[in-house]
């Protein structure tokens, strides 16, 4: 099973969200070389509006690719799919705090199916509300566009929570960002201390996905 990268560098997440699905396979494999994680959005129209990818294909990607599966769950069951979700070939599980009333007995489901555990937050959410689980997670995700929708512009104000959050956090623990991630946003907020990139349509959008990850990765050098 793929592990989540140790903390210490820059990772980026290419979210399938924005990729081709008329050519998923072929667009995973043209970012597949340059990257260790997959970033897979699972939305369930009811805590965010819209629905997108579910188990089967997971399992179908899983058998054509072995980067870290970085399954990111927006949806109102975590506990009950989670397992699911896992079975299909999930390396990582995220959830939203939002989505569940007792984020440590979430955490510890989690932790007894031998994945890594990250735990979201939306952008409304106080970065405060982590405090009494966010020395239990491998990663943290903050969202810094709206939940439900790529191609969003990035939410300025998520900079100085990316640093709040950072100040949190372990050495040891990754913290995550996903929305509006591109190379003018990137040396911002890995300034502000995020190490693993989300980006679907900076990726995905671009005539070559490989450059586009290796410039996104260029611009992360900047905050240095």
């Amino acid at each position: 099973m793929p592990k989540l990268p140790p903390s210490g560098t820059i990772e980026i997440a290419p979210s399938i969200l924005s990729a081709d699905f008329s050519r998923l396979g072929q667009h995973i494999n043209m970012v597949a070389p340059n990257v260790n994680m997959l970033h897979l959005d699972i939305m369930d129209g009811h805590f965010v509006p819209n629905l997108t990818i579910g188990p089967p294909v997971i399992r179908k990607i899983r058998a054509i690719c072995d980067l870290y599966f970085d399954t990111h769950l927006m949806i109102t069951d975590p506990d009950k799919y989670a397992p699911i979700f896992v079975d299909a070939g999930s390396d990582g599980i995220t959830f939203h705090l939002e989505a569940v009333s007792d984020a440590h007995t979430t955490i510890q489901r989690l932790r007894d199916m031998n994945v890594a555990v990250g735990i979201s937050i939306k952008p409304s959410t106080p970065v405060e509300l982590l405090l009494p689980v966010i020395a239990e997670v491998d990663m943290v995700l903050l969202m810094t566009v709206e939940p439900g929708f790529g191609g969003q512009d990035f939410i300025p104000e998520s900079v100085s929570r990316c640093a709040a959050i950072r100040k949190m956090l372990r050495k040891d623990q990754r913290l995550e960002v996903d929305g509006g991630i591109n190379p003018s946003t990137t040396p911002i907020i890995t300034g502000a201390g995020a190490d693993t990139l989300v980006a679907g349509h900076a990726i995905f959008a671009h005539p070559d996905p490989a450059q586009a990850i290796q410039s996104i990765l260029n611009a992360a050098q900047k905050s240095d």
